[in-house]
């Protein structure tokens, strides 16, 4: 492995697991480290992202965090979510996957990093690949259906939140941490990482710090034998062309505790070369540097309780590299901050008030640079009140945005693709009510209705040039108005002591969604006719349906089910809405011994045959999953041994939610064992 931006890291590092802290953790609480998990943890997961009011969250949402998430991440941040329901990926070779929530992908899904944005340009492109490690995240949180009141209109689809301690939030005596190493899985991977936490002082005027280290290198990616399109053809083959990968980050960050909160900062560095898999010559050279804040103050007298405060500064920049030389630079910079204020309750009332702002600044220069330079403005307001009757919890909110998005036409670009400079400026108004309702014997019903706004992002208004991920010429329409929705989801839940179910049921309607469709023209690219597609706004309708359930069969056993769809369309047209995931189930046996533990998981995928236009179906398949995990003590740490095999049965599977220039180049992967080994201290 190559060094890191912030210290050498040896190739044998190990990787990352420390106890999750999420943002509802007291910063005058301790810490404890990870035990080792004698019984299943609670099923009714604590999820924070939601709701900064820390009380039951009425929205679907999931967790990956613990055991749990070590022995599910994958290489990218799509792969680890998309056996989560109602999530799945877009897959684009498996270097570049981006979390897809109930059918809805790109701007319309917000990626967040301690719930400030992580700034990159995988929502521009799919071979773009998101800037965050999964082997340095302590826990992911994941909103499905509309959380735009709280993170703008471009949470329509959800919310993915990658937590991690690199700005400490709980005090700690004296020095903690862990580390791991894995080996193999399907593109031989080699990786690890190591973090390290520590504090001094007293628990109200106190300090901590954070460390981390990481590095992954990985081959091509094996899998099943398949037909590879060729410019002549096709091929057999039985890896993904060009799908190598190496990537390494590290981070240093501290807080100071006093009576009532902490303040603190952290700098990290990421870095990631990859195979484009759709070019069989191309890499990406990516790279983020991130500066953050954040902090909180709680009180409980006065007519305010709690400020809590967070900013953060992102550099992003990655290169397309063609034969050895750089084609096409694309560069973002970017602000975010938000601050938050909780008032003393109003009677039966509480709640928040909160300010958001965000800047963007983008650029691509290059042959193949099909957006021009953009500057984008977002500053939003927002309200959010919750009050309990009679057991029912009422939540209700709205958020007001200002957005601004210039583009600077052909300044720069003599190709006079892009016109003149100019400004849209757009108003998004969102609202939001939920309830919660207990029911009897572990029962509880939930609602949620919404009505949302989001600005079209800059590539929606100003893209004119072709796409070669996409294999089509690519053209914004600067006269799109606010892209908006209507949104209703129904869910009952029963919680047990070591059993659960879920069910949800959902529909949104788009009276203007912005789709990238074809036109019928054609242009040509050295001998090869490609289509042009059209951003426009169209009226669309998604709905769906999502089941997840655990039952405990014995003190060793318990039966694992979930089942997911979704259905999308141009109510103006019938066509189905582009990329949907098939219907999708999951069924499994979850064992636990002593300090062993495993899980068998068959998960399978309906045939998708309602594609959109020059799409083509994607046939179904049912691939096997096999999971085992032991707790050891090591020199007086605590230690877990994992081993991970990957589709036993070697089936050829291909990915709906995949854009179909890269989904027959690159199938799911093949037969594959990894093995892994973490120390927490």
């Amino acid at each position: 492995m190559r060094s890191l931006t912030l210290a050498p890291l040896a190739a044998a590092c190990l990787s990352l697991f420390v106890p999750s802290l999420t943002l509802a953790q007291s910063a005058a609480a301790p810490a404890k480290p990870a035990q080792p998990a004698s019984s299943p943890e609670s099923l009714d997961k604590v999820v924070v992202t939601g709701n900064p009011l820390r009380t039951t969250l009425a929205q679907p949402s999931d967790s990956l965090s613990g055991d749990e998430l070590i022995t599910t991440r994958g290489a990218t941040l799509g792969d680890t979510l998309q056996g989560l329901a109602g999530v799945s990926a877009t897959s684009f070779g498996p270097n570049a996957s981006r979390p897809t929530i109930r059918g809805l992908d790109g701007d319309r899904v917000r990626i967040l990093n301690n719930s400030g944005a992580s700034v990159d340009a995988s929502n521009l492109s799919f071979d773009h690949g998101v800037a965050i490690d999964p082997l340095v995240i302590d826990k992911v949180e994941v909103l499905r259906g509309a959380a735009a009141l709280l993170y703008g209109g471009n949470a329509v689809g959800g919310v993915v939140n990658t937590l991690d301690n690199r700005i400490p939030r709980t005090f700690i005596q004296g020095l903690s941490g862990a580390a791991e190493v894995r080996l193999g899985g399907a593109s031989r991977e080699k990786g690890g990482a190591l973090v390290l936490d520590g504090g001094g002082g007293q628990r109200n005027a106190g300090w901590g710090w954070h460390a981390d280290l990481a590095g992954r290198d990985a081959g091509d990616q094996r899998t099943p034998r398949f037909d590879s399109p060729t410019d002549d053809g096709s091929e057999s083959r039985t890896t993904v062309r060009n799908s190598a990968s190496h990537n390494h980050s590290g981070s240093l960050g501290g807080s100071v505790f006093f009576q009532g909160g902490f303040a603190g900062l952290s700098v990290d560095d990421y870095r990631n070369t990859y195979g484009t898999t759709v070019e069989e010559d191309a890499k990406i050279r990516m790279k983020r540097q991130r500066v953050a804040t954040a902090g909180e103050w709680a009180t409980e007298d006065g007519p305010l309780r709690r400020i809590s405060w967070q900013l953060s500064r992102n550099r992003y920049e990655h290169s397309e590299i063609e034969d050895g030389a750089v084609g096409t630079t694309f560069k973002s910079t970017g602000t975010d901050g938000r601050v938050e204020l909780l008032h003393a309750p109003l009677g039966a009332v509480k709640g928040l008030v909160g300010l958001q702002w965000e800047t963007l600044d983008f650029s691509a220069l290059g042959e193949e640079a099909f957006v021009p330079s953009t500057k984008t403005r977002n500053t939003g307001v927002f309200l959010l009140e919750q009050v309990e009757l009679g057991g029912l919890q009422l939540s209700a909110g709205a958020r007001r945005e200002q957005v601004r998005v210039n583009s600077a036409g052909d300044d720069g670009d003599d190709s006079g693709r892009f016109g003149p400079a100019q400004q849209r400026r757009f108003h998004p108004t969102s609202f939001a009510l939920s309830g919660l309702y207990p029911l009897q014997d572990g029962w509880s019903l939930s609602a949620n209705l919404n009505r949302t706004q989001r600005a079209p992002a800059y590539y929606e208004l100003y893209a004119n040039g072709l796409h070669l991920a996409t294999a089509a010429y690519e053209r914004g329409d600067a006269t799109l108005g606010l892209e908006r929705s209507r949104g209703a989801d129904l869910g009952l839940k029963w919680e047990g002591r070591d059993s659960h179910a879920h069910i949800n049921v959902y529909e949104t309607r788009f009276s203007n969604f912005i789709a990238l469709q074809a036109n019928g023209q054609t242009v040509d690219n050295d001998g090869q006719e490609l289509p042009v597609y059209v951003f426009q706004g169209v009226p669309a309708k998604l709905r769906g349906l999502e089941l997840e359930g655990r039952w405990q069969l014995s003190p060793l056993l318990a039966l694992l089910g979930q089942f997911d769809m979704v259905r999308g369309e141009n109510t103006a047209t019938g066509e189905p809405l582009p990329r949907l995931a098939p219907r999708r189930a999951m069924l499994g046996l979850e064992a636990r011994q002593g300090e062993w533990s495993g899980k068998l998981e068959w998960r399978g995928a309906a045939r998708q045959d309602r594609v959109a236009q020059f799409d083509t179906p994607t046939a179904g398949y049912g691939t096997v999953r096999l999971s085992l995990a032991r707790q050891l003590k090591l020199g007086g740490t605590d230690a877990l041994w994992y081993l991970r095999l990957d589709n036993l049965g070697n089936k050829l599977a291909y990915n709906a939610t995949a854009v179909p220039t890269i989904r027959e180049l690159s199938p799911q992967v093949g037969r594959s064992a990894q093995t892994g080994l973490q120390v927490r201290f």
